[in-house]
């Protein structure tokens, strides 16, 4: 199992990478694959700004629906609309191409407190 030790996570399975002021979010590889086949990716808070852990859109595989969650308090910037076309993406790379959106982050102190690559794999092999 891929879990890249630049990123951190949240106990939802998705994950942030930090870019300056900006990060990108994304699902991480265990929860593609616990999703199965994604066929459709939606992100309609572009420009919101929302706390830690809120919801700030959905995925769907081909059995079920998933909200995807904040890790950290910020504004979203961008949402991948490559996605649009190319939902699988996720599937195919969820740490690069795959990435879902842009923020800016509003709280650094709340980075601090999502769990680190050896952190994550300790709850999914729990």
């Amino acid at each position: 199992m891929n879990i890249p030790a630049e990123l951190k996570y949240t106990k939802d399975h998705e994950w942030i990478r930090l870019e300056g002021e900006e990060a990108f979010i994304g699902i991480t590889e265990f929860a593609q694959k616990e999703l199965g086949d994604i066929v459709f990716v939606e992100v309609d808070t572009v420009d919101e700004t929302l706390d830690a852990e809120e919801t700030f859109g959905t995925i769907e595989a081909v059995k079920t629906v998933s909200d995807l969650f904040m890790p950290v308090s910020g504004t979203i910037l961008a949402f991948n609309e490559a996605l649009e076309d190319a939902p699988e993406t996720v599937n195919k790379d969820p740490y690069g191409e795959g990435w879902i959106v842009k923020i800016k982050f509003t709280n650094e102190a709340e980075i601090d407190a999502l769990l680190d690559a050896d952190a994550y794999k300790a709850l999914i092999e729990a």
